[in-house]
C-alpha cells in the first residue's frame, strides 16, 4: 500500500533559524513524494500596491524553479538565501518532493496559522530565534503562538547559537 502524499509547511524567512529548520526537516521528516510549502510573511506595510489582489489571500503557490528566479523574488520583495535554496532544490531532485512557495503580507504570528488552514498541511516546521524570557514577553514568540494556535502537529527548530550571521 503506498503512503499517502504529505503536505509540510515551512515557515520561511531565511534567517539562520529559518535554514536550520529546513535542514531538520530535509534530514528528519521529508520523504519522498510529499508536498513542501514555504510560507513567508511580509509585514503590512510591506510594498504590496501591485499584490493588492492576494491581500488577504496570500500570493498563488509558486513553484520552487519559478520561485528561484531573480525578478520573480524581487517581485515580491524577497532576498533569499541561496544556501537554503539549494538545500530545497537539492531534496526536491533526490526525494521528488514538490517544493512551492507562497507569500502573505501581514502579522507573522496570525499568518503562518492562516497558512496551515488554508494549505491543509499535515505537519508544520519553523525556527525560533530564542529570545530571552524578557524579550519574548515584550516582542511576543512567533513559534509560541504557532505551537499554541495551529491545527496541526507543529515542531520549533532552535537556530544556530553564537554565529553572526
Amino acid at each position: 500500500m503506498a503512503a499517502e502524499k504529505r503536505t509540510i509547511g515551512m515557515g520561511m524567512d531565511y534567517s539562520p533559524s529559518s535554514k536550520a529548520a529546513a535542514r531538520w526537516a530535509v534530514d528528519n521528516l521529508i520523504k519522498a513524494g510529499d508536498r513542501l510549502v514555504l510560507v513567508h510573511v511580509l509585514p503590512k506595510g510591506a510594498d504590496a500596491s501591485h499584490k493588492e489582489l492576494w491581500k488577504s489571500t496570500g500570493s498563488p503557490l509558486i513553484p520552487l524553479s519559478e520561485f528561484m528566479e531573480m525578478n520573480l523574488q524581487a517581485r515580491y520583495g524577497l532576498n533569499p538565501d541561496k544556501e537554503t535554496l539549494e538545500i530545497l532544490r537539492a531534496v526536491s531532485k533526490s526525494k521528488q518532493v514538490e517544493v512551492l512557495a507562497k507569500v502573505y503580507w501581514g502579522d507573522a504570528r496570525e499568518k503562518l496559522c492562516e497558512a496551515v488552514d488554508d494549505l491543509k498541511v499535515d505537519s508544520f516546521v519553523l525556527g525560533c530565534r530564542g529570545l530571552g524570557p524578557l524579550k519574548r514577553a515584550l516582542l511576543g514568540s512567533v513559534s509560541n503562538y504557532v505551537v499554541n494556535n495551529a491545527t496541526c502537529p507543529v515542531t520549533v527548530v532552535r537556530g544556530p547559537t553564537g554565529l553572526s550571521a
